[in-house]
C-alpha cells in the first residue's frame, strides 16, 4: 500500500472508486466532474490516495475553502483494511496543519461511513440537508484524539 498526494493524472482512476462505492453514492454520476476533483485538490485543497498495484483504492480530499471534507471513499474490495483510517489521518493532520478552523462534513444516515466518523472522534452537529447527518470536528479534539 502507497499513500500519497494524489496528482492530476490519479482523477479518471479517483472517479472510477467515486462511483464504484455501495453508500453514499452519487444520484448521477455527472454531478461530480473531473474539473470538480481537480478544484478541490489543487484550489481548494488537497487530496491523497492509496494505491496497491499501480491501482488507486481509495481516496480522500479536504477543502480549505469551506472548511470542509469533501471527499473520503474506497473501493469496496478494499474496506476493512485500514485504508479509510489511514487517508484519514493523513488529511486531517494536514487539514489542521493549515487552520484552527473546525471542519465539518456530511454523510448519509445509518451507513457505516456514519460509524466511521462517530468511532473516530466527529461530533454530530444536526443535518446537511434532509438526507445527509452533519459532523464537525475542531482543532482541539483531533489533538486530544490523536496524542498517544
Amino acid at each position: 500500500m502507497i499513500f500519497r498526494e494524489a496528482k492530476l493524472e490519479d482523477i479518471d482512476q479517483i472517479q472510477v472508486v467515486r462511483n464504484s462505492v455501495k453508500e453514499n453514492t452519487l444520484s448521477d454520476p455527472g454531478l461530480v466532474t473531473n474539473k470538480d476533483c481537480e478544484e478541490f485538490m489543487f484550489e481548494r485543497g488537497k487530496g491523497w490516495v492509496c494505491e496497491i498495484d499501480n491501482q488507486i483504492v481509495g481516496f480522500a480530499i479536504a477543502d480549505l475553502k469551506e472548511n470542509n471534507i469533501w471527499a473520503l471513499f474506497l473501493d469496496p474490495a478494499f474496506e476493512k483494511k485500514g485504508i479509510g483510517r489511514k487517508l484519514h489521518q493523513i488529511m486531517m493532520d494536514w487539514y489542521f496543519s493549515q487552520t484552527d478552523e473546525k471542519v465539518w462534513l456530511g454523510t448519509a444516515f445509518n451507513t457505516r461511513a456514519e460509524q466511521f466518523y462517530r468511532q473516530a472522534g466527529w461530533t454530530e452537529a444536526g443535518t446537511n440537508g434532509s438526507k445527509e447527518i452533519k459532523f464537525e470536528m475542531t482543532k482541539e479534539d483531533w489533538s486530544r484524539i490523536n496524542t498517544p
